[in-house]
């Protein structure tokens, strides 16, 4: 085993600190009109204008089974560009904050626990420590599966990219 160095954006749900692998986020953006999507799934909030493109937007808060709070001053959008099934798809997840990119070495990162573990498994990628701190290592392409996505995508695509988009503003 090799001890390479992974980089992380990490952020916080609730009291919980997660990290996603920084290769796969595109940018973090404050908080802006999220326009609602009928039909969608519970879990998603909507899609957000990011220069001129619909960007479905995910609670993730909602996708963990935590209970939705109020967006705040410290409430971010991470747009992240996934692969699923061989298709690229650029995908927002609500945080309730962002803090910081880090570097883990692969040592320093084990398999998350089969027992006891208050998220789903198949979502993670192992539990990361730095210092005293667990962070949990989400697997975003899991967290999202294709049927997923065409859910979330199909709303928007109603809403079409041939129109001027005026259900995003």
């Amino acid at each position: 085993m090799t001890n390479e160095t992974c980089q992380f954006m990490t952020f916080k749900l609730g009291d919980e600190l997660f990290a996603i692998n920084v290769s796969q986020v595109r940018e973090v953006l404050e908080v802006q009109q999220i326009t609602k999507v009928p039909t969608a799934p519970a879990y998603m909030r909507g899609v957000v204008n990011v220069r001129g493109q619909a960007i479905p937007v995910v609670d993730l808060r909602q996708r963990f089974g935590l209970p939705s709070v109020p967006d705040n001053i410290n409430t971010r959008v991470i747009v992240m560009e996934l692969n699923i099934d061989g298709e690229t798809a650029v995908i927002g997840g609500l945080a309730d904050s962002v803090h910081e990119v880090i570097e883990l070495e692969e040592g320093n990162i084990n398999p998350p626990p089969r027992i006891a573990m208050r998220w789903r498994t198949d979502f993670i990628l192992g539990m990361g420590k730095r210092g005293e701190e667990f962070i949990i290592i989400l697997n975003v392409n899991a967290v999202f599966s294709s049927e997923e996505l065409i859910a979330v995508s199909e709303p928007v695509a109603l809403a079409g990219p041939t129109s001027t988009s005026p259900a995003v503003s």
